[in-house]
């Protein structure tokens, strides 16, 4: 199918198909991040005016320039956001027109003000005060410094505190689709997925998608990540599983599975994401580059390009995003290369916007592409 007509087939079946969201319950989490969104200064000419540092690259060879001595770098802020690869991604599901249920740090005793609008909206259960990022963007990529010191009460023995397990097996039950994110900087995060197997997914009934994503997983020990994946893996015995994975975390799961690192392009990538599928056993494998996505479910793989743009109003949170539209997707029971065209749809209207497309939103992106 060409571009176009792709895109077109997009929008006509979230159009017509698109009155099955509010129906479709979302239950995402578990963590939560307040970001900061920053931009180097190059120059400034007046207490107003600045010339952006625009290239990542640019900012490494001065952060090298500076090694043995000291550096002044100004950063200016552009934007203070929920953050958080499931608060993003929950709040785009939202957008979509999903109810969303949100369990993560939100903020403790009360709601952090950054996602006063979006608990407005959706069922939040705050475990945790949120973790802070600074993301230090640039035309090229972006910069994550991160505080976590609170994710760490993201653990089961808290989670039951919050939500008792007879209400976290309903809430499971109610969901057509669970997301399960930010592995990585969530150390409780595989004790959880133990007892999720083992106390909740066996009393699930019921067709279910069930979305992870590991998030950057490089500086978690290999034995940790083999252990996460084989657990992931084992969900699927209970509800279809998503693994979603840019492309260095799909060479990093790749590496972990025995299989050699997969070049960046669009035949290369979903034949990687196929074996990655059949290796663990789980219903679809998807895997994110900036320029396109691909995918592999038991009706075969697939490749799409992204309806790139030069200078991104927003690039943190686009993966996020990305997550949502497949997912919705996914749940609209889209082909493989249709939830793909949805997946990158969402993600592109997103930096163009710095804004989560509705249903309708993404109809009308979706027509112009």
């Amino acid at each position: 199918m060409s571009k176009s007509s792709l895109a077109a087939a997009a929008a006509d079946l979230l159009s017509s198909r698109a009155d099955i969201l509010p129906r479709s319950r979302s239950l995402v989490g578990l963590d939560g991040f307040v970001d900061s969104i920053l931009h180097v200064v190059a120059t400034r000419e007046n207490a107003e005016q600045y010339s952006r540092m625009a290239s990542m690259a640019t900012f490494g060879r001065k952060i090298t320039a500076a090694a043995g001595l000291s550096a002044n770098f100004e950063m200016v802020p552009q934007l203070l956001k929920l953050g958080g690869n499931g608060p993003i991604m929950a709040n785009a599901l939202d957008a979509y027109g999903t109810p969303v249920t949100y369990v993560g740090n939100l903020g403790a005793p009360n709601i952090h003000p950054v996602f006063a609008d979006f608990a407005a909206r959706a069922e939040v259960i705050s475990l945790a005060e949120p973790g802070y990022t600074d993301a230090v963007e640039f035309d090229d990529g972006k910069l994550m410094f991160g505080k976590h010191l609170s994710l760490r009460e993201v653990n089961w023995e808290n989670l039951l505190e919050h939500i008792p397990l007879e209400r976290l097996v309903k809430l499971f039950n109610d969901s057509s689709l669970i997301a399960l994110v930010n592995w990585t900087m969530l150390t409780g995060l595989t004790h959880i997925f133990e007892q999720l197997l083992e106390k909740v997914m066996p009393l699930v009934t019921g067709p279910h998608w069930i979305f992870f994503d590991l998030a950057d997983p490089a500086k978690r020990p290999r034995e940790d990540i083999a252990q996460a994946v084989d657990l992931i893996a084992q969900f699927q015995k209970h509800a279809k599983v998503i693994l979603g994975l840019n492309l260095q975390e799909g060479r990093q799961i790749g590496e972990v599975l025995g299989f050699a690192p997969c070049e960046e392009t669009q035949e290369a990538v979903a034949a990687h994401a196929a074996k990655i599928r059949e290796k663990l056993g789980v219903e679809t494998v998807v895997i994110h580059p900036v320029s396109f996505a691909a995918a592999a479910d038991a009706a075969g793989s697939a490749a799409v390009v992204g309806p790139f743009i030069e200078k991104p109003k927003i690039t943190t949170g686009a993966g996020d995003h990305f997550n949502a539209g497949f997912c919705i997707g996914r749940l609209l029971g889209a082909p493989l290369d249709v939830s793909l065209q949805i997946g990158v749809g969402t993600s592109g209207f997103y930096v163009r916007t710095a804004k989560s497309p509705t249903a309708k939103d993404m109809v009308d992106f979706l027509r112009t592409l």
